[in-house]
């Protein structure tokens, strides 16, 4: 099955990360790749102390928008579409999480033909976790289970920053 949170809300990876610890609690191998990401995160810090999780982080210091992007990120986009291709062979998780991806696609790091090869080709065993803003109709098609995450209200527009053990 291919699940989908999108969304303007806060949550999408959050969702994904309840998935991975359910699916730890029984035994079973997870693959995360996070793009747009550092490894800095508070559930990233946590998931490296168990041997069932593989965790991948593509992103460059700083906060990555559509305007602000260099070949870097376009870089780190492909390395991480690549390792998801490698760990899919070598590592053969039950659940491979792509944290982020509609972002990628949406900043046009990836193309979605590439995407939707990669997810074509991923054996039936295996569940697929898509995060990020605005999963285009492609992906949406193509997901079993989509979530769009919807913001009704945030203490971001009162100024407040990202605040450790909350939001990273």
């Amino acid at each position: 099955m291919i699940h989908v949170y999108t969304g303007n809300g806060k949550g999408k990876t959050t969702a994904a990360m309840g998935l991975i610890l359910r699916a730890l609690g029984h035994n079973k191998k997870i693959c995360l790749i996070q793009f747009l990401k550092q490894p800095k995160s508070g559930e990233i810090l946590f998931l490296r102390r168990h041997k069932g999780v593989k965790i991948f982080c593509f992103g460059r210091k700083g906060f990555c928008t559509k305007d602000k992007l260099g070949l870097k990120d376009f870089i780190l986009a492909k390395a991480g579409l690549n390792k998801a291709k490698e760990a899919l062979k070598e590592y053969k998780p039950d659940i491979l999480v792509l944290d982020e991806l509609c972002l990628i696609m949406q900043f046009g790091l990836l193309g979605k033909n590439e995407i939707l090869a990669l997810l074509k080709g991923v054996p039936k065993k295996i569940e697929v976790v898509i995060t990020g803003r605005w999963a285009c109709p492609e992906i949406i098609k193509v997901a079993d289970l989509v979530s769009d995450i919807r913001e009704v209200k945030h203490y971001y527009k009162q100024g407040l920053r990202a605040r450790k053990a909350i939001e990273y």
